[in-house]
């Protein structure tokens, strides 16, 4: 997505990720950077950069924050090793509004990363965190997005053009139609993620139903859905279910991954073969997986399947969000799931 920071406004590109609640940038001078194709920030340059003091109510509202003389520092570590350090601070963050008009919103926290490492390179110059938590973009923006916001991810292989994620806040996030599916979002700690029910999942004509997950048997509230995770990790015990009903109806040779996390993968010649349709049935929502958001290539000729199993937190990754025009309503607590081609939004 991209936003602008500071006065005069400096543009940026970020990582809208839904699994965490900073929003962070690569600011000059940093050590270590990541590989950043596009400028870095310098708040040196900005007149409305303000660091955040140690004793405020704010420093002390965000998770692992901590204390460099009297400057607010914040830490933040993902799950890919990819992590960020520096100062909080409080910044003019600007975007976009549908007319094009820049609409400005004054002294948003933000992080100042010095201490940067990032998995993926390229144009992007942080995080944007779009979680639940004191701090995320969401929570700050607050009523004036009337807590509404959608975001279409594009398919793996737009990854390297120009195109970006568009991400929309406030009515323009309002995702309509017919074949529009809405499921509860749950409120629980850490209350950063977003927590939906997935009830069952069906490969083909078979269904099995989803227990067994860290956050308790078949409860509410038993996965998150996170545009920052790339797979999609199930308990143990529902995974197995779904990778022998998998292998059941594929009939194409296994291959060894070449990849440590992926388990089940296939060698393919040709583009047309037919994978099976993945149904992921949430509460109220049977929400429709194709073998985009199924199945992922990593090597010439090798696809696998793009779930993996965990021990721990059970999270709805951004493979199987892709063509979606996925909404968020926090008032009304809900998300949308609407099926769609994202290269055309």
């Amino acid at each position: 997505m991209t936003y602008s920071v500071g006065t005069p406004p400096f543009k940026l590109y970020g990582v809208a990720d839904t699994g965490s609640d900073i929003v962070w940038l690569q600011c000059e001078p940093c050590d270590p950077c990541f590989n950043q194709t596009s400028p870095k920030f310098n708040p040196s340059k900005s007149s409305s950069y303000k660091n955040i003091p140690c004793s405020s109510d704010l420093c002390q509202s965000v998770r692992d924050s901590s204390c460099n003389s009297d400057n607010c520092q914040y830490t933040i570590k993902y799950g890919d090793g990819s992590h960020s350090e520096g100062d909080l601070s409080l910044e003019t963050l600007a975007l976009e509004s549908t007319t094009g008009r820049r609409i400005s919103f004054p002294k948003t926290v933000i992080g100042c990363g010095t201490d940067n490492t990032m998995s993926f390179e390229g144009q992007s110059s942080g995080i944007v965190g779009l979680g639940g938590g004191p701090v995320s973009l969401i929570t700050q923006l607050g009523s004036s997005i009337g807590g509404k916001f959608s975001y279409c991810l594009l398919p793996s292989s737009f990854r390297e053009s120009n195109t970006t994620t568009k991400l929309n806040f406030g009515d323009a996030a309002v995702v309509s139609g017919d074949d529009v599916l809405s499921t509860p979002i749950v409120k629980k700690n850490p209350a950063v993620f977003y927590y939906l029910t997935l009830e069952s999942m069906t490969v083909g004509n078979k269904r099995f139903k989803y227990g067994g997950s860290f956050l308790g048997d078949s409860e509410e509230g038993n996965i998150i859905i996170d545009s920052g995770t790339t797979l999609t990790l199930l308990p143990s015990d529902v995974y197995s279910n779904l990778e022998s009903a998998v292998s059941e109806v594929v009939k194409l040779n296994r291959v060894d991954s070449p990849i440590q996390l992926l388990n089940l993968c296939y060698s393919l010649t040709s583009d047309n073969y037919d994978f099976p349709i993945i149904t992921a049935h949430f509460k109220g929502a049977d929400v429709k997986l194709l073998p985009i958001n199924t199945f992922v290539a990593v090597a010439d000729g090798v696809v696998c399947l793009a779930f993996t199993p965990t021990q721990t937190l059970p999270i709805f990754g951004n493979i199987a969000q892709q063509n979606f025009l996925i909404g968020y309503d926090i008032l009304q607590k809900t998300v949308s799931f609407k099926p769609i081609d994202c290269s055309k939004v």
